[in-house]
């Protein structure tokens, strides 16, 4: 019975760790994208980019099909962005924030920007991956 008891604790403690460390990676992903919107409501892509993983093997999906790379995507955003009032006020609604396995999760919401050349909104779908101890987003899928 003892055994039993210890087994059953055991398994409890576990999975009472397993649910905290996911609320804290998903504390962790929501700080990034918290971060990500004060940035680009600043007009500062580069410190907006900070949340993405800088490698040429990052992948965006947008209107003009898939962008490789952090700088090719960077470009992107500069281009398509060029000033305080093209970038304006960023704001997110996360729908949903769900862990596909140990170190990646995938986050859906919806952004909109609040801007004087004429407000902007859509949908995305991110991929968040734990790299070298820090959460960056490897995919995004934006429309």
């Amino acid at each position: 019975m003892k055994k039993l008891v210890f087994l059953f604790a055991t398994i409890l403690a576990l999975s009472s760790c397993s649910i905290a460390t996911e609320e804290q990676d998903k504390k962790d992903i929501l700080a990034i994208m918290d971060a990500q919107q004060i940035a680009w409501s600043k007009h500062d892509l580069e410190g907006f980019m900070q949340g993405y993983w800088k490698s040429d093997s990052l992948k965006f999906h947008g209107s003009n099909g898939v962008t490789l790379g952090w700088d090719k995507t960077l470009a992107n955003y500069k281009k398509g962005y060029p000033t305080p009032d093209h970038s304006g006020i960023l704001e997110f609604k996360i729908n949903d924030i769900s862990k596909i396995n140990e170190g990646a999760y995938y986050v859906m919401g919806a952004y909109h920007l609040k801007r004087n050349v004429g407000d902007a909104k859509g949908i995305f779908m991110i991929i968040f991956k734990k790299i070298n101890g820090e959460w960056k987003i490897i995919a995004d899928t934006s429309s």
